[in-house]
């Protein structure tokens, strides 16, 4: 990756952002799970692509492999097991996660917003000084402490999402 400048952002950078973040809304506000579930497939494509680009190629083949295949798998082969609801039903839930989650895109876009105006203050390190700087341990910990911070989040909202599933599939 020598004389590629790792902060500039090209516009194929710019469109996996807007398809993850478009995939990732799919996945929240599908009216049937069935919709989510490719949603979530398609999110965790598009993350493993990203993964690629930053030059690591384990956690994307990992992403690809695991949840990009086996979990949606998992997901679908759990939906075919359920039963599907009738037209007004589905309508009543459509309209109910309607009214539960409207701020969700407004509070998308404040959050890439500030995310914007704050990246350039942070001091994270690229991801190519970062790798060499050492070991998994230095990288993680010193230097790379605000993607943990990132995947924490991440891992709170697939257990918040599984409780959702959970619930739905109890009450139905």
């Amino acid at each position: 990756m020598e004389g590629i400048n790792p902060d500039a952002m090209t516009s194929l950078d710019i469109i996996l952002v807007i398809g993850l973040v478009l995939a990732a809304l799919v996945t929240v506000m599908a009216a049937r799970v069935l919709r989510s579930a490719i949603g979530l497939a398609v999110a965790s494509l598009v993350v493993s692509i990203m993964m690629f680009r930053l030059n690591a190629p384990l956690a994307a083949v990992f992403e690809l492999s695991v949840c990009a295949g086996l979990i949606p798998v998992i997901f679908i082969s759990v939906i075919g097991l359920t039963r599907r609801l009738d037209t007004e039903a589905l309508t009543v839930r459509r309209h109910a996660k309607w009214r539960r989650f409207w701020p969700l895109p407004v509070l998308v876009l404040v959050v890439c917003g500030v995310l914007l105006v704050v990246r350039p203050v942070m001091d994270v390190p690229p991801p190519v000084a970062a790798a060499a700087a050492g070991g998994v341990r230095e990288v993680l910990w010193n230097l790379r402490h605000i993607d943990l911070i990132g995947q924490i989040v991440i891992l709170l909202v697939s257990a918040f999402g599984v409780v959702i599933l959970v619930k739905e599939t109890n009450r139905g």
